[in-house]
């Protein structure tokens, strides 16, 4: 998979709430100011072009729709994250966070309980 840029990853948003769509439905959810017709046609083609979109053709005119799912995509960037930033380990992000004081305690809980959940389905 291709790393997506800010706007590459707002109009594929888009499409996985529409799940298809032509340029000017694309166009239509974003919200004001919009950028112009052709910015957002050629955000699609390069999102084509990395393969995260494929169109079916009426014409000259193309329906898009979305090739990966949005849990799909989350997956990547997870992965990439904690490999390229904490050498793969979730242990490594954990602590990060918790150094950080980005945990409180509701979410120390939280990740307890997902945890023992995971466990629980898993036996």
């Amino acid at each position: 998979m291709k790393e997506l840029t800010q706007r590459e990853l707002a109009a594929l948003e888009i499409l996985w709430d529409i799940e298809k769509g032509f340029v000017n439905d694309v166009l239509d959810k974003y919200p004001d100011p919009k950028p112009p017709y052709t910015t957002v046609s050629s955000i699609i083609r390069i999102l084509e072009d990395k393969g995260y979109v494929g169109h079916k053709a009426y014409g000259k005119t193309h329906e898009y729709f979305p090739l990966i799912s949005r849990i799909k995509y989350k997956k990547y960037v997870v992965k990439d994250l904690v490999g390229n930033f904490f050498g793969g380990s979730i242990n490594n992000v954990v602590s990060f966070m918790a150094e950080e004081d980005e945990l409180s305690d509701s979410d120390i809980r939280e990740i307890a309980n997902l945890i023992e959940k995971y466990k629980r389905d898993q036996s």
